[in-house]
């Protein structure tokens, strides 16, 4: 069995070190290659203060760089009796770089170590996030676009109440998800930030360069105080959940309308018959099972804010253990929000709808409101005539004129979705992925 990197001369029960480490030798494959990244910058660092030898700079990147395609490409694994990633790798230095491979651990500690891996998992997969917000965008305002004259019914209470149209249907849902991509662009930046060099949260009586590697990795400034860099872990993970709850929480409502207007007793959409699945009893069924398990998915990620709260909650400043729990919730999760995304544009890209909804005498009452503005326009008082068109529904007199006028700012006739768009550009510029990419392409290359 490997010795542990804090290991003296007792080693410690079995049955202890299973209950101790738990999954996070499996949750930590998530971060292999971002412990590696982590391990460049801050050698490189290292080199520049005099603890390390150009030459033995020259060939720890080299290996690190050997470990990084490893990694990269899925292969990387913690082997039996090893520890975490961060023991991995220090092994697979060691065993092919002999006692340089045990020097890249000075001036740091596994608290930092693993607080920057996560920061740096956190913010790449932020980014495929946002990527992917993104395209469900476009097909939401395509969409939107497409059918922006074909009217359906708008429900309050789950009574018809007023006309509505696909466009608006469409359009409010890509607008939504503006206002979650602001929340994560905040979420993006509390993570963007350096903790390496805060070492187990009370920083290193060696000359660190925390501004050198904070250039290296690409990140916005520093975690300047050492004790605060720690207890930003738990912190950065719940605020980056609650950015996620808020996507999925627009998925959620989405697939939830998509159900019930694919249902037969609305019918005012078709999923294509190869989303849809079976019944093993009745030849007819063809049930929107995709979007089931995606509302499914995304209210369990809605609770993802609370689990990492409550196992943060009462903890004081520090390090404690407790926070290894939170890998186990938190670093999944991305995969199944994506996984999520990726279905629902799918989804939306092929949908065809009921281009004739409103032509079914039953929603005749959508139009009431028209009638009454119509009637005010001419000059009647609001109050007498919402009485009047109310008197005539009440007699079974009342006739619909099935049109919409509708032309003031986000209203069906005048959709703003150029508007809308311009917004998403905006904020997907805040972003600026590119200065993170570049500055780890530099690093690898």
């Amino acid at each position: 069995m490997a010795q542990k990197l804090w290991e003296k001369n007792v080693q410690v029960d079995q049955e202890v070190d299973t209950f101790t480490v738990g999954k996070d030798r499996e949750m930590d494959l998530y971060l292999a290659k971002y412990d590696v990244l982590g391990s460049m910058a801050h050698i490189t660092m290292l080199e520049s203060i005099g603890l390390l030898t150009k030459e033995e700079l020259t060939i720890l990147l080299a290996e690190l760089k050997n470990i990084y395609a490893v990694a990269d490409c899925g292969r990387f694994v913690i082997e039996e009796g090893v520890e975490d990633v961060h023991s991995q790798v220090e092994l697979m230095l060691t065993r092919s770089l002999g006692d340089t491979g045990k020097k890249i651990h000075s001036g740091r500690s596994r608290n930092d170590q693993v607080l920057l891996d996560l920061k740096l998992f956190t913010r790449a997969q932020i980014q495929e996030i946002v990527e992917l917000v993104s395209d469900l965008f476009e097909v939401l305002i395509s969409q939107s676009n497409r059918y922006k004259d074909v009217l359906l019914p708008g429900y309050t209470h789950l009574q018809i109440a007023m006309p509505s149209s696909f466009g608006l249907w469409f359009g409010a849902y890509a607008e939504s998800l503006t206002d979650d991509l602001q929340m994560m662009q905040a979420a993006y930046k509390v993570c963007n930030r350096n903790p390496l060099g805060s070492a187990a949260g009370y920083g290193s009586s060696f000359p660190l360069r925390r501004q050198m590697t904070t250039d290296l990795l690409g990140f916005d400034s520093l975690d300047y105080n050492v004790v605060y860099a720690q207890m930003g872990r738990g912190k950065m993970e719940r605020t980056v959940a609650f950015a996620m709850a808020g996507i999925a929480a627009t998925l959620s409502k989405l697939a939830f309308d998509a159900c019930m207007f694919n249902s037969q007793n609305f019918g005012f959409i078709k999923l294509p018959d190869q989303f849809t699945t079976g019944s093993s009893i009745m030849p007819h069924k063809k049930n929107p099972d995709v979007f089931e398990l995606t509302r499914a998915k995304c209210n369990k990620l809605q609770g993802l804010p609370q689990q990492i709260t409550l196992i943060s909650n009462n903890l004081p400043s520090g390090y404690f253990r407790d926070l290894q729990i939170i890998k186990e919730v938190f670093l999944p999760s991305f995969d199944e929000l994506k996984d999520c995304l990726r279905m629902v544009t799918h989804m939306m890209r092929e949908v065809k709808v009921d281009e004739q909804i409103l032509d079914d005498d039953k929603y005749a009452l959508l139009f009431s409101v028209e009638e009454v503005n119509r009637l005010v326009l001419e000059g009647m008082p609001f109050r007498d005539a919402y009485k009047q068109v109310g008197l005539n529904i009440e007699a079974g007199k009342f006739v619909p004129v099935k049109k919409v006028h509708h032309t003031h700012e986000g209203s069906i006739g005048n959709l703003c979705n150029d508007q809308i768009s311009a917004l998403m550009q905006n904020i997907m510029d805040g972003f600026a992925f590119n200065r993170v990419n570049e500055a780890e392409q530099q690093l690898l290359s």
